[in-house]
């Protein structure tokens, strides 16, 4: 099916020719649009200390960020230009940009990040740089004018505080207004300036380093019970090079290492916790007066199921990953639950159906999801 967000290409076709391949400028994407929030409320998240922004100040060649929590009066003294407000994760807040993030849904959640709004007055912006993500930049309020380049072996500005290109020149330029989307893939140099006070939502997606997953897999390892055999070197003889590495314990280190084991499902369960373990800032809200699971039970019968939006439910085959958490889904209950995790929202009579009432409650009390009238 055509999507008018894309320029009128299918999910497939685009994809196809420029996912991972090259960017996409599409003119009223989404026309009218004005951004998902207002600057005050902007502001206002901006100054929560669960919440994750920056302010970026630039006079002249010299660039100043300061981290959030970002006191109204401080916005309020930076004047009228050369300056821009960043706030990540506003769809984990605000559900219209959770709308807008599930507007990507062709794409597998496990690579979907977050919504990022940043305000921009004239002349604002954070500089020549790239992302090693695909980004799709839609506009709000406002005009702002891209200049992009191909990716290649970038020299980054020393020192700077933020990861500026160095000797930054552009290959094509874009003016974009109100409802225009900019697509651009990992690796492209970047750097977009406000004409006038005005929103650019970023829609940003998950890439995950190897170092990283590597780290993270022996972290995981270790929680479950790696070898943990304390070196001994009994019949020690006095050193002749005390500052040589002894060959016992060269011995011992190989072994310890070549020791380590694992599946490939320890491979799917490490990744599916991985994936959808919540961000340091996340606060899930518990409800005040909870429900007691008979009357829950009744309700939700007669209700829908909707997961919050800091909810990450992923699954495969018949492991289930929630906010971090793994478990194996009996037979009967799998379709139930995929399509829970799926759609982001399921009836709850079908759950109930599949016996997943005593989990939706749990879920519920742990304010993982609510329930809201049936659709």
């Amino acid at each position: 099916m055509h999507d008018p967000i894309l320029g009128g290409l299918t999910p497939r076709g685009f994809l196809r020719t420029h996912w991972q391949r090259r960017p996409l400028l599409v003119r009223g994407a989404l026309p009218g649009f004005q951004g998902v929030l207002g600057q005050r409320a902007l502001a206002a998240l901006a100054a929560r200390s669960d919440v994750e922004s920056r302010l970026v100040r630039r006079s002249g060649m010299r660039w100043q960020v300061t981290h959030g929590p970002i006191a109204r009066p401080l916005l309020d003294r930076c004047g009228r230009s050369n300056w821009t407000l960043l706030v990540s994760g506003v769809n984990l807040h605000v559900a219209a940009a959770d709308r807008l993030l599930r507007r990507f849904a062709f794409i597998p959640q496990a690579r979907l990040d977050d919504v990022m709004v940043s305000y921009a007055v004239p002349g604002g912006g954070v500089g020549p740089h790239f992302d090693s993500y695909d980004v799709f930049l839609l506009q709000g309020g406002g005009r702002r004018r891209w200049r992009i380049c191909r990716p290649r072996r970038f020299t980054t500005v020393p020192e700077a505080p933020l990861r500026l290109i160095e000797g930054f020149v552009a290959e094509d330029e874009y003016l974009v207004e109100p409802g225009d989307l900019l697509y651009l893939p990992p690796g492209w140099g970047h750097d977009g300036v406000a004409l006038e006070p005005g929103c650019t939502v970023s829609i940003g997606f998950r890439a995950p380093r190897g170092a990283e997953l590597a780290a993270g897999f022996l972290d995981w390892l270790h929680a479950r019970g790696l070898p943990d055999a304390e070196y001994r070197d009994p019949g020690l003889k006095p050193a002749t090079h005390p500052a040589q590495v002894p060959d016992a314990m060269c011995r011992y280190a190989a072994e310890a290492v070549r020791r380590l084991r694992w599946s490939r499902r320890d491979i799917v369960d490490f990744l599916g916790e991985h994936l959808s373990v919540p961000k340091p800032n996340v606060v899930f809200a518990r409800p005040r007066r909870r429900m007691t699971l008979p009357v829950f039970a009744r309700r939700l019968k007669r209700s829908d199921a909707v997961l919050d939006p800091k909810t990450q439910l992923l699954y495969r085959g018949a492991r289930y990953y929630v906010n971090g958490d793994a478990f194996t889904a009996p037979r009967g209950q799998r379709s139930a639950l995929a399509a829970l995790a799926d759609a982001r929202r399921a009836g709850g009579r079908a759950l109930a159906r599949a016996g997943l009432a005593d989990l939706i409650h749990a879920w519920y009390c742990n304010g993982y999801l609510q329930l809201e009238a049936a659709t």
